[in-house]
């Protein structure tokens, strides 16, 4: 577990500007921010991966460089973590995208679950699956979303989520069923509500990037 926050960083400012009430009146700079911080974590996880050393010819010379050997995969649960997704696309502009219609059911006895209703990608055997989201509230959608892309696309040979808001209930959920991953996160928060969104979090993400579901 990666939580970028455990340490006094510019990162401060810019969930600071994601969560505020009023600032997140201003559509196109709360989706700016929310790319930084993919970005931002998206550094943290090159950090995690492997390298070859390659030679490079400048015009002076030559230089010894690492070079990302592993193939990946860029994965994002729709609406909600496509600046994440993007952001992360941009960073790793080799890696293949693949994508995942989810939403919450209606709850029934106060219980969450999760409807899957579109997965598109590449093959997964072998490779990096990172998973990105906006949000990692419940935790379900992420380990659905992983079970149902290992069923169809195969088994990735390494498995990191990457987060800009995570609840620790969620953290808890991904690491007792994805013991395997590594989720990095900007921050974790301490608890659900009893809609099971992420307090204090910043609300319904994907409302204040696309406006209100009908």
């Amino acid at each position: 577990m990666h939580v970028l926050s455990d340490h006094n960083s510019v990162i401060s400012e810019y969930l600071h500007e994601l969560r505020d009430v009023e600032l997140q009146k201003d559509r196109r700079h709360f989706v700016q921010n929310l790319e930084t911080l993919g970005t931002i974590a998206g550094y943290e996880l090159s950090k995690l991966l492997e390298y070859k050393q390659v030679t490079t010819t400048t015009p002076l010379g030559t230089a010894v460089t690492p070079l990302l050997t592993d193939e990946m995969v860029i994965a994002t649960i729709l609406r909600a973590g496509l600046p994440v997704h993007r952001s992360l696309c941009q960073l790793f502009p080799a890696a293949q995208p693949a994508f995942i219609g989810a939403a919450r059911k209606p709850e029934t006895d106060g219980k969450i679950e999760i409807e899957l209703s579109y997965t598109a990608g590449p093959k997964l055997n072998d490779k990096i699956l990172v998973i990105a989201d906006t949000m990692l509230a419940t935790g379900k959608s992420i380990v659905e979303t992983y079970e149902a892309l290992t069923k169809t696309h195969g088994h990735p040979k390494q498995v990191y989520i990457v987060a800009v808001i995570a609840s620790q209930p969620g953290v808890d959920y991904v690491t007792k069923h994805l013991p395997d991953c590594e989720i990095i996160a900007c921050v974790v928060d301490p608890e659900l509500n009893e809609r099971s969104f992420i307090v204090p979090g910043l609300g319904d993400a994907g409302d204040l990037l696309y406006g209100e579901k009908t």
